[in-house]
């Protein structure tokens, strides 16, 4: 479907080229002509202008059928560029005209050349050039807001300074009717300043984007989207790219070094999303790292850790501070056929680690296994069910309420014991966190074989 669209349009802005080409023919023919032969050098001039853009309207029509090719392994951001460089072909091509048409006029005025001929039809031809020029200027600009072309845009231009110049030469032969017999001079050197202005701006603007330089109001409009995602995001680095008026875009952002992968995953669709609302058909590529800065000493000890690669787990991080200084400890989490020498040696290096940070005096590292999937063997229905009476009988004792959910696993270490309790919607999470707490260690003192209880608080 994509494709499909896209050849759509690559096919309207093909059309849209085709109908310049014709157009300019025309206005070619008709302002040569009728300037030679009435000796008006601003209607030559003009003539001269318009068959530039003949030549510039053809390179654009090969350039957008080479820029609307998808892109391929040799070029993975796709041809798109190649219509900013049909766009500095037609910018030399204008300089080219405006020097030879300026030099023509600074003569004519040095030599005191005569005056042309005023004829009714040079006016005709002037109000048919205006019209033509206005039209396809119109069309172009819509056609290159539409499918984000540089090198239509470069047409439109081109038709405006025609009509300026069109302008120009109709003030010129009028201001020669009037008795003043070099207006058709300074018409034509108007003409070249409006053509060498336009052709300026085209270099400028195309050598820009063919340099890379990242659109300033571009670059604010993707920060602020990602800002806008919140503090847990930072911005690391920016780089943009613009090919034929789409937005290339390298992201890197640090999140929290707790964060696990499908929540750096989660943050990183986020910032696409962000980013392609700000800039509209941009494509997007996040890279998420751990956060390095402004964290605080227990977000640096978890850094720390995980950054080990044979650490798949860091828990129960306990900082204490006496005096100032501070004493870490925390549980590491290694693979279970992990040898305890590898394991110990990267405990050692997180130790030093997290001890070379300011303040830190003293760090003690518990390693454990990481556990392995349990089967659960088929369990005693008496005693599930007696079990069951007497949890729901403490759970009630404990918060007047039945528990909301109990399960019992059969395990070869014992019974697993999943439940959930309902403590009320205005208990706070430490209070929760106690109930929990002094419930499993009565539940384990009254139903001897539970091997580990799993209490889940809801309010």
């Amino acid at each position: 479907m994509t494709r499909a669209v896209g050849n759509e349009h690559a096919l309207s802005q093909q059309r849209t080229t085709l109908v310049s080409i014709a157009v300019a023919g025309v206005l070619v023919a008709i302002k040569l002509g009728v300037g030679l032969a009435t000796g008006s050098l601003g209607l030559v001039s003009a003539g001269i202008e318009s068959s530039g853009d003949v030549i510039a309207a053809v390179l654009t029509f090969f350039a957008v059928r080479l820029g609307g090719r998808p892109a391929d392994r040799g070029h993975p951001y796709g041809h798109r560029r190649a219509e900013n460089l049909g766009a500095l072909g037609e910018a030399a091509i204008l300089f080219g005209g405006g020097l030879l048409v300026s030099v023509e006029a600074v003569r004519h005025l040095l030599s005191g050349g005569r005056a042309p001929d005023i004829r009714w039809y040079q006016f005709a031809v002037i109000a048919l050039a205006v019209i033509l020029d206005l039209s396809r200027t119109r069309v172009s600009l819509a056609a290159a807001r539409r499918y984000g072309s540089p090198a239509l845009r470069s047409n439109a231009f081109h038709f405006a300074a025609d009509m300026a110049g069109s302008m120009a030469v109709l003030a010129g032969l009028l201001s020669v009717h009037a008795g003043f017999h070099q207006g058709d001079s300074v018409a034509a050197l108007v003409v070249a300043a409006i053509i060498l202005g336009a052709a300026v701006r085209l270099i400028t603007e195309n050598a820009n984007v063919l340099m890379d330089r990242a659109p300033a109001q571009a670059r604010a409009a993707a920060e602020r989207a990602i800002a806008g995602l919140g503090a847990d995001i930072e911005l690391s680095r920016l780089r943009l790219r613009e090919s034929a008026g789409r937005y290339f875009a390298d992201v890197v952002v640090s999140v929290p070094p707790g964060q696990a992968v499908v929540e750096g995953h989660g943050a990183a669709d986020q910032i696409e999303d962000a980013v392609e609302a700000a800039l509209p058909g941009s494509d997007v590529v996040v890279h998420v790292e751990p956060r390095r800065r402004g964290l605080d000493l227990r977000d640096r000890v978890l850094a720390i850790a995980l950054a080990e690669p044979l650490v798949k787990e860091a828990h129960d991080i306990t900082i204490f501070e006496q005096g100032g200084a501070a004493s870490v400890s925390l549980h590491l989490k290694f693979p279970a056929d992990l040898a305890l020498r590898e394991a110990h040696e990267v405990a050692e290096r997180i130790e030093r680690a997290i001890r070379e940070r300011p303040g830190v005096i003293d760090v003690q590292t518990h390693l454990e296994p990481l556990e392995l999937p349990l089967s659960a063997q088929r369990s005693d229905e008496g005693a599930d069910a007696q079990a069951t009476h007497e949890i729901g009988r403490l759970v009630r004792g404990r918060t007047g309420a039945d528990p909301l959910f109990v399960k019992l696993l059969s395990t070869e270490g014992g019974r697993v014991l999943f439940l959930t309790l309902d403590v009320g919607a205005g208990e706070s999470l430490k209070g929760a966190h106690e109930l929990a707490g002094e419930l499993e260690e009565e539940l384990r003192r009254r139903i001897p074989d539970l091997a580990d209880v799993i209490v889940h608080t809801e309010p």
